[in-house]
């Protein structure tokens, strides 16, 4: 029987797979019980529950996957895998042996961290090379492995790939917070939880994607963030010895048909326009919509304005204004072209690094 290509696939890269496990210590507690009427009432009175500590124990709170792009112990996996400073980490190698790990980097915007094994100087790990995310194709082949349910290691799952620049709202299983993740490769291979930092590979064995998300109660709808944002991650902190990120510091929502009806009709206000990012503060309390002191607040932004382009470049959602941020430099002037009230203007904003 001639074998699939796949399988020689699988070969290359489940050795470089590791899975990434959470534990804290927690105090280990020991319930017994005491009588203290026994010498009035013999044995009558009735025993109440007493607890003292007897030390520690850790205990396994997540996990996660990764995969090694370095010889000597560098991990890509994703920031909500380990967003904690107040936990271990420890990678299980494909061939079982165990390694503490430190975080080195975590990516923000793009949900994407590096981690490092803490091991013997001369100890050297099988690496997976990686693609060109922007050379995706709808209908390529797609090949992920991962942790699957924090238990099954090296799971392998196969599919294609099913749609690009997709925009989600994901939600980290351990903290609940919620995050946007845009430019995402869409596949239908089959991700689980645990399979978060697990490459998506090609049929070439070139890792084109890093698995982060699902479709909850959908059938073979996952997510994986392009391979490139994190190539950039590994330039940066080579180069710099920390990710570099430009920032902008204003919050918005993007304006589109849908939400300008929405607002209309819930508050009888008419924005007029249809496109756009429009600045505005958190729900309830919130926080400002303009960072104090931040890139936009020294070009003179207000909340309410609406920012129709970016350096010339409409913002709308098939061309986000993160995406185009993130696509710059700390130091870049951009020319933003905004709407306040019913009067166009056009201001300068010099991008800044983000802390």
């Amino acid at each position: 029987m001639k074998k699939s290509p796949i399988v020689q696939v699988v070969k290359k890269i489940s050795p470089a797979v590791v899975s990434i496990k959470i534990t804290k210590e927690f105090p280990k507690i020991r319930r017994y019980f005491v009588q203290p009427f026994d010498e009035l009432f013999g044995s009558y009175g009735a025993p109440i529950p007493q607890f003292r500590q007897e030390g520690k124990q850790r205990v396994k709170i997540g996990g996660g996957s990764g995969f090694f792009v370095s010889s000597e112990g560098i991990i890509l996996t994703n920031r909500h895998v380990v967003a904690s400073s107040e936990v271990d980490y420890t990678v299980v190698t494909n061939n079982g042996e165990k390694y503490e790990a430190e975080v080195l980097a975590r990516d923000h915007v793009n949900d994407v961290a590096i981690i490092k094994v803490k091991c013997p100087k001369n100890k050297k790990f099988p690496i997976l090379e990686l693609g060109d995310s922007d050379k995706i194709e709808l209908g390529q082949d797609a090949i992920a492995i991962g942790n699957a349910l924090g238990t099954f290691q090296n799971t392998v799952s196969t599919g294609v790939v099913s749609g690009l620049s997709r925009f989600i709202t994901a939600h980290d299983g351990i903290s609940g917070r919620a995050a946007e993740l845009r430019g995402l490769v869409q596949t239908d291979a089959a991700i689980n939880p645990g399979n978060s930092g697990g490459p998506l590979a090609d049929i070439d064995g070139k890792v084109v994607a890093i698995n982060v998300a699902i479709v909850q109660g959908a059938q073979n709808i996952g997510f994986a963030i392009p391979i490139n944002n994190a190539k950039k991650d590994l330039e940066d902190l080579k180069k710099h010895g920390r990710i570099i990120q430009p920032f902008m510091g204003v919050r918005y929502i993007l304006i589109n048909k849908a939400l300008k009806e929405e607002i209309l009709a819930q508050s009888g206000i008419s924005l007029p326009v249809d496109h756009g990012a429009l600045v505005v503060r958190e729900p309830g309390i919130g926080d400002p919509a303009i960072i104090p002191n931040g890139p936009a607040f020294k070009a003179g932004l207000m909340e309410r304005d609406i920012i129709l382009e970016f350096n010339k470049e409409k913002v709308d959602e098939k061309h986000p204004l993160q995406e185009m941020i993130h696509k710059r430099k700390p130091g870049d002037v951009i020319e933003i072209k905004i709407l306040r009230g019913d009067k166009i203007g056009v201001v300068n904003v010099k991008l800044e690094e983000r802390k």
